[in-house]
């Protein structure tokens, strides 16, 4: 017997949700095949088998949330090659059970059997055959059905994995036909929704208590590490971009005042371990982009920025905000930042005291464009302006390291073009 334990998929995540089990318990997998599916914080994961073996128990079901390197799946390898039912029936002695063959026909060479390893091979957005009918959602998207009473089993699905989107949600509502009262729409997600939390007393005007999962958990235990870990401190300023010249890029051309903040003060540009008291500075600036979804906060990483022209840039930029939005960015585009940006403005607000997260020491804000007063040769006119608040990790930055940074962002920001 062997029993496979739920991998770290390479994201540093303490847990998972399990989306779809492949298989049943009886059933027979070989070595590579689709084990089941996982949604980590910020996407949906592919988890091939380490082993070529019957099902002997599955540890946890469809919605529900296992832990990294917990017990995942008991596999029967000795017995692999009988048919289950006659398994079941009448198992043979453990000494006349050939082991079963290593499956050659779908890897190259042998398949890796560790934790450790397997998660090299798991991949986001793999097509794969269904084996369960579970509507497959973010707790967000079902609770967005809900509120427009959409049936999500009504609903074509149209992300990865058929992974249903909000976008889904709101085109399914926009049809009459396929509105159903919304009393209905709660069955599909009562069925695989996890365990009730213990009882509460009730409040007025609530509606629904639920457990957080995917993206809200994992902000709610990344600020959590910041709230311990970090000593912050935020800066407030404003870049004026009175004589951009017409057609800028604002997105890029803040990227690209990042990295030149970053040649100006590399100490913004690191990782600090506060159990060592060690600082990693990095050459390369990979900066987080916080992205806002309807399933929570997803950050994925343009890579070197300053190596980069606006429109590869804008390419990057729209690659990852596409992905995110369907739910399809892999776990390499979101790990290993250097520093992060924040563009709440493009939503609401002017200035903020954005959160740093553990290992990165920065993060950059950038408030609302607004058309500010300011004086001019004794006089007074009208200019655009960029406001920009920046939060540091104040036991391994100084001020000074902080303002010369900003005013380097600001310097570059207010070049013409």
């Amino acid at each position: 017997m062997k029993t496979f334990n739920l991998p770290d998929l390479g994201e540093g995540l303490p847990e998972a949700e399990i989306v779809t089990w492949h298989v049943k318990v009886g059933d027979t997998i070989k070595v590579d095949q689709p084990l089941l599916a996982v949604e980590t914080a910020k996407a949906v994961v592919d988890v091939p088998s380490p082993y070529t073996g019957r099902i002997a128990k599955l540890y946890a079901g469809e919605g529900e949330i296992v832990q990294t390197n917990k017990p995942l799946v008991d596999f029967d390898v000795k017995n692999s090659a009988k048919p289950a039912a006659a398994a079941a029936a009448a198992p043979a002695p453990a000494a006349a059970a050939a082991p079963a063959p290593r499956d050659s026909g779908t890897v190259v060479g042998n398949m890796p059997s560790s934790d450790e390893l397997i998660v090299e091979t798991a991949i986001v957005g793999r097509d794969r055959r269904q084996t369960s009918t579970r509507v497959k959602a973010a707790p967000a998207v079902r609770a967005l059905a809900k509120k427009l009473g959409v049936e999500l089993t009504s609903v074509t699905a149209t992300g990865k994995n058929g992974l249903m989107t909000p976008d889904d949600v709101r085109r399914a509502a926009s049809e009459p036909a396929a509105a159903p009262p919304a009393a209905q729409s709660a069955a599909p997600a009562a069925r695989f929704a996890a365990p009730a939390p213990a009882a509460v007393p009730a409040t007025a005007g609530a509606t629904e208590t639920a457990p957080l999962r995917g993206t809200r958990r994992a902000m709610a235990q990344s600020m959590s590490l910041a709230r311990d870990a970090v000593m912050e401190c935020t800066i407030f300023d404003d870049a004026d971009i009175h004589y951009w010249q017409p057609g800028q890029d604002i997105t890029a051309r803040v990227l690209r005042a990042v990295a030149t903040g970053c040649r100006a003060e590399p100490g913004l540009n690191a990782w600090y371990d506060g159990e060592t008291l060690a600082r990693t500075i990095h050459e390369r600036v990979d900066i987080a982009l916080a992205i806002d979804t309807e399933q929570g906060l997803i950050v994925p990483v343009v890579r070197d920025i300053g190596s980069k022209t606006a429109a590869q840039l804008r390419a990057d930029v729209n690659r990852l905000k596409e992905a995110t939005r369907k739910r399809t960015v892999t776990p390499e585009d979101m790990r290993d930042s250097t520093i992060t940006l924040s563009n709440f403005g493009t939503m609401a607000g002017r200035y903020a005291t954005p959160v740093v997260v553990p290992p990165t020491v920065a993060i950059l804000g950038t408030g609302a464009i607004r058309h500010d007063v300011v004086a001019v040769m004794g006089g007074i006119e009208a200019h655009r302006r960029i406001p920009l608040s920046l939060t540091f990790d104040h036991r391994c930055c100084t001020g000074g390291e902080a303002c010369r940074f900003l005013g380097a962002v600001i310097e570059d920001l207010q070049k013409p073009q």
